[in-house]
């Protein structure tokens, strides 16, 4: 469906080259200050035409919030926001051959055989043109999670083909056990990412190769995938919903929807399964020594009395998610991209009735890779993971509140009835 999320609420619509594309925001809290200025910076980040190594579209994505606002200040009520397609070509797609034969690995073959018809340009909703009221959606998310809780979320380029910033050895067979990558993972942000444009992975010399590799495969009308990773600081504690949408199942939810995905992982992901138990596991330590950043000091949650963990992990090879439940540590995870399956070259295929075998060349714009665009989509679905766990977990809480206070919980610091040992891994 083209719903996503249970409290807050993201419709997208649109094809890519129809007249408009957009989505409706359902759930948002009122009284939130909020203008297309807080929205249009992601846009610009995912736009086409900033490189020559993405697609030529030259697509300003000017969002207009048409509902659910007023004087700047959200209503509560369903935000309505749209961007035009100002410079859609459908005529590229209309051609004898293309209108005859499914581009090899793209959604043609599969949309048809799901409902009987399909777009017949720029593969429809299965473009990452859909992804547009995604960001949109996101950038709200963000700006609530950030004034409530200091919240911060960045991604970045983190291999393209076999270019890798951490590449693994069998010293660090995950990049969570390199300190590097976790110097990383508590101190990149955004700006430093887009200071390494147009590859978006933060080092000089690796995103120069990324860019190299990219503009070879581009010149030779071919096309290569890669991985992002992205990172989420100072999320609250106490996120996810057992057992079956534990926070992590949930980020895999969110991030194998965009278009051209083929893999996820959290915290140690693959390379973890190479690390014994006795070093993998997180040991507890007090998190009363742990320096506070300033935005979470001064969030909402904090004004609101909220109290910190009183634990925090001395390593954090989990990923800050623990038996499907946020742990406050910075949350960090993997999505692989395909190489994108429109591309200049012949390639063999069949009719669409399977009566003729022929060739096809495909016609259109198309990004050589998907990987540096995919960036603030990535960010975006990860912020309406977080916004989604949060208003669960603030409805339980509330919910508790008005109830009598119990006289002997484990949260009083208080030994627990029995022996305190509970059944399962709880991993």
């Amino acid at each position: 469906m083209s719903t996503f999320g249970q409290h807050f609420k993201v419709t997208t619509y649109g094809e890519s080259h129809c007249r408009s594309v957009g989505c409706i925001v359902d759930g948002c809290p009122p009284g939130m200050e909020l203008t297309e200025d807080d929205i249009q910076p992601q846009m610009t980040r995912r736009r086409p035409g900033q490189s020559n190594i993405t697609t030529p579209r030259n697509e300003k994505d000017r969002v207009m919030i048409q509902s659910g606002t007023e004087f700047g200040v959200t209503l509560g009520t369903p935000i309505g926001m749209l961007v035009l397609n100002e410079d859609q070509r459908p005529k590229d797609y209309g051609n004898q051959t293309m209108d005859r034969f499914p581009r090899p690995s793209h959604a043609d073959w599969t949309y048809l055989e799901k409902y009987g018809v399909k777009a017949s340009s720029g593969g429809g909703r299965s473009s990452a043109r859909e992804t547009i009221g995604r960001v949109a959606a996101g950038a709200i998310a963000e700006k609530y999670l950030r004034l409530a809780y200091g919240v911060e979320i960045v991604a970045f380029v983190s291999s393209v083909g076999n270019v890798h910033l951490f590449p693994p050895t069998a010293e660090h067979p995950s990049p969570s056990t390199n300190p590097a990558f976790l110097s990383l993972v508590n101190t990149i942000d955004r700006k430093t990412v887009d200071s390494f444009l147009p590859a978006r992975c933060p080092d000089e010399q690796t995103s120069k190769r990324m860019v190299d590799l990219i503009s070879d495969f581009r010149d030779r009308n071919d096309s290569i995938g890669g991985t992002v990773t992205c990172v989420i600081r100072n999320v609250p504690s106490g996120l996810g919903e057992p057992c079956f949408d534990k926070l992590e199942a949930m980020l895999a939810h969110a991030m194998l929807s965009i278009p051209a995905t083929k893999g996820f992982e959290v915290g140690s992901g693959f390379g973890g399964c190479e690390i014994p138990g006795s070093v993998h596991n997180d040991p507890f330590v007090s998190a009363a020594n742990v320096e506070v950043p300033s935005g979470v000091a001064e969030s909402g949650a904090a004004r609101a009395g909220h109290p910190r963990p009183r634990l925090t992990t001395k390593t954090n090879y989990s990923g800050g998610i623990q038996g499907g439940i946020s742990n406050g540590a910075p949350i960090y995870f993997r999505v692989g991209f395909k190489p994108a399956a429109t591309i200049g070259q012949e390639q063999t295929t069949a009719t669409y009735d399977g009566s003729e075998e022929g060739i096809l060349a495909a016609k259109g714009r198309h990004d050589p890779s998907v990987v540096p665009r995919a960036v603030p989509i990535v960010e975006a679905m990860a912020a309406l993971v977080i916004m989604d766990a949060v208003l669960a977990q603030q409805a339980r809480h509330t919910a508790k509140s008005l109830l009598p206070p119990l006289k002997q919980t484990v949260n009083t610091g208080k030994p627990p009835v029995g022996n305190g040992v509970t059944e399962g891994s709880g991993n």
